[in-house]
């Protein structure tokens, strides 16, 4: 007799399909005989972790054979003194993904609504809907969150979460004070808003919602905060809530013990010892930024206005062919479509001559196709 193993686990896992993360870069270089495979598809910090991370990982190895300490309490306090606020606020986690899945633990039961904005990050509703969860999805407007759309949406569904991307990711876009302060207003009484702002260092200090503020005034938001873009520690697998103090308890009793490694905290501590760092970078991102955005203008592509370390752009041509042909040339991008943005690819930012190389392949892989007539 054959086992039908679905019906062992939960029915709201049914259909719902695992990450999959493709194949590896080795893979792909053997595949396509490369010796060399830029990647330039999952927004990862190219420029690598600050100063003095590696001598305070290789010197956090002799602890290894000890469980890290479950209160974290360095770890926070670093933390909560670079964005002035408090430890008990800092929620440490094993990545913005595994705090995603903590806040729906934490917030939902079968059957409660949640709204995303879309296009977004996916894993949002993924792990809702995984939970049991009701998922409602608000289109855009012009590529930019519309947030009274999703307020109306959680006003009608009695939504228990919100999630919103800032700046969002794949478009780059950044939400302006007075639309948050609306889309606060408009919210339900019993919705809590969850921000990734995977990003936010990114942004110009001048245009940046400090919502740190939000949650000290007991206003129902909670953040999610990475060092794997700007710090450049993806492998590390590092992160944080900022949470206000009574619910951070909370997220706490569903998180696993001990999730965050010692060697990840180590990194931690030792890059926000160089916190002046993160302006330098962001002024290097944004001057390489706006470079990719001309070279690709300049070819006739149609980058999306973005305040984070990756490019949106409208290539006006089949995206999965784009993206196969950069491949065949050593670059590795994201393609649109795999957000429903057809047409589209997804550039990470890196280095001024890395993006010169970049857009050159991108013009010349968009001329080569408009020549086939694969245009979309």
């Amino acid at each position: 007799m054959r086992t039908d193993w679905s019906r062992l686990v939960r029915p709201s896992l049914v259909g719902i399909a695992p990450y999959d993360p493709g194949a590896s870069l080795e893979e792909l270089k053997a595949e396509h005989g490369l010796d060399e495979l830029v990647k330039l598809n999952w927004n990862e910090g190219l420029q690598g972790p600050f100063p003095g991370v590696e001598e305070a990982v290789v010197a956090e190895l002799e602890n290894a054979w000890m469980y890290p300490e479950q209160a974290y309490s360095d770890f926070r306090r670093a933390v909560a003194d670079w964005l002035g606020t408090g430890p008990e606020r800092i929620v440490p986690g094993h990545g913005i993904q595994a705090l995603i899945a903590t806040v729906a633990h934490a917030f939902l039961d079968p059957g409660d609504a949640v709204v995303v904005p879309v296009p977004t990050y996916g894993l949002y509703g993924q792990v809702c809907a995984a939970a049991g969860a009701r998922v409602e999805r608000v289109p855009a407007l012009a590529l930019r969150h519309d947030l009274e759309a999703v307020a109306a949406a959680a006003q009608r569904a009695d939504a228990r979460l919100a999630w919103i991307c800032d700046p969002n990711n794949p478009t780059g876009s950044v939400v302006a004070r007075d639309e948050w302060e609306s889309f606060l207003a408009g919210l339900p009484a019993r919705c809590t808003v969850v921000v990734d702002e995977a990003y936010i260092e990114y942004v110009d200090p001048a245009r940046r919602l400090l919502r740190e503020r939000d949650v000290e005034a007991g206003r129902p938001v909670i953040l999610l905060r990475t060092f794997s873009k700007i710090f450049g520690m993806a492998g590390l697998r590092l992160g944080y809530a900022i949470a206000h103090e009574s619910l951070a308890a909370f997220l706490d009793v569903v998180q696993e013990p001990f999730n965050v490694n010692r060697a990840a905290l180590a990194a931690g501590r030792a890059s926000l010892a160089r916190v002046e760092i993160v302006e330098e970078r962001r002024r290097e991102n944004a001057a390489a930024r706006e470079l990719l955005a001309d070279r690709l203008r300049e070819d006739g592509a149609e980058p999306a206005l973005s305040e984070a370390n990756f490019i949106l752009a409208d290539v006006g041509v089949d995206d999965l062919a784009l993206c196969d042909r950069l491949l065949c040339r050593g670059l590795l991008v994201r393609a649109g479509s795999e957000f429903g943005l057809d047409g589209s690819v997804r550039i990470t930012v890196g280095p001024e001559p890395l993006m010169e190389r970049a857009a050159a392949e991108v013009a010349q892989a968009r001329e080569e196709l408009l020549a086939a007539g694969a245009s979309r």
